[in-house]
């Protein structure tokens, strides 16, 4: 069975000015694109972003995928964190954002999933929106009116996540079901990006950029040119054609929001209060 989603996409990551190493992982082949952005230092970090990726990727060159299949490799993926040994990563967690090729009655959907800080965007008819909703101390804040938004780019606070995979964390993953249209632009992205750009300066990029690798290794390299304070990782991913309920395609897009149905110098971190045990 075909795809509902024709996709092309690019991928960029970077260990940022200021680290040793690249904690970020992701993944980007049909139909996952996801990125994970470990925490919990001296390498910890980086082996259960990878771990948490390794999961999903014996899911990758399916036509699509189910809530259920993704909520199924999340469990397989919290269990592999957690069983992580002493001195090989046991203690740390990672964030987990990005979208899945769905299939809902013949029509082709983005299935979002966010865990955490790391974000997922969608330029889609001339708007680019934020998915995802940070799940971090500063964004309850913002969100209880105790903050402004320009305030908390700002605050010291603003790597402190309430959600995450492992690091002590049982939270929920936040998941969006968004019907697809030729033309859209996804980007999934690490802190380490849209910590150092604007999102009007990542909205000029993602328009100015055809080519989704080529918009990814810019974002990049514009968040290194701004500091590199943290790792730095971008996914872009174009829909070129949709699968209508008829079966057949929206018409062909050369490029690329909506409401969830539900509802640098410090490292990312859970939040002590949901970190009992985890590491920072």
């Amino acid at each position: 069975m075909s795809a509902p989603i024709t996709i092309v996409a690019g991928s960029a990551t970077d260990t940022g000015l200021r680290r040793r190493i690249n904690e970020d992982s992701h993944l980007a082949a049909s139909p996952l694109f996801l990125v994970a952005d470990g925490m919990g230092g001296h390498q910890a970090g980086e082996v259960a972003s990878a771990a948490v990726i390794a999961e999903f990727t014996t899911l990758v060159g399916r036509p699509s995928l189910t809530v259920d299949d993704v909520q199924a490799a999340l469990r397989r993926a919290r269990r592999r964190v957690e069983a992580l040994p002493a001195g090989a990563g046991a203690g740390a967690g990672t964030t987990l954002s990005g979208v899945v090729v769905a299939d809902v009655e013949g029509e082709g959907y983005w299935l979002a999933i966010n865990l955490g800080d790391s974000r997922t965007y969608r330029l889609s008819d001339g708007e680019l929106e934020q998915i995802s909703v940070d799940h971090s101390v500063v964004q309850e804040l913002v969100d209880n009116g105790l903050l402004d938004r320009d305030a908390a780019s700002r605050d010291a606070r603003r790597n402190v996540i309430t959600r995450a995979i492992g690091a002590g964390s049982d939270g929920e993953p936040d998941f969006w079901l968004l019907p697809a249209e030729a033309g859209d632009r996804i980007l999934v992205c690490s802190d380490g990006l849209s910590g150092e750009l604007a999102e009007a300066r990542i909205d000029a990029v993602l328009r100015s950029e055809a080519d989704p690798q080529a918009a990814a290794t810019r974002l990049v390299h514009e968040a290194m040119l701004h500091g590199g304070r943290d790792n730095i990782t971008a996914i872009v991913v174009d829909a070129t054609g949709v699968r209508s309920r008829a079966g057949g395609a929206d018409a062909s897009h050369d490029t690329a929001g909506s409401a969830p149905d539900d509802e640098f110098d410090a490292d990312t971190r859970p939040r002590a209060t949901q970190a009992a045990g985890g590491g920072s």
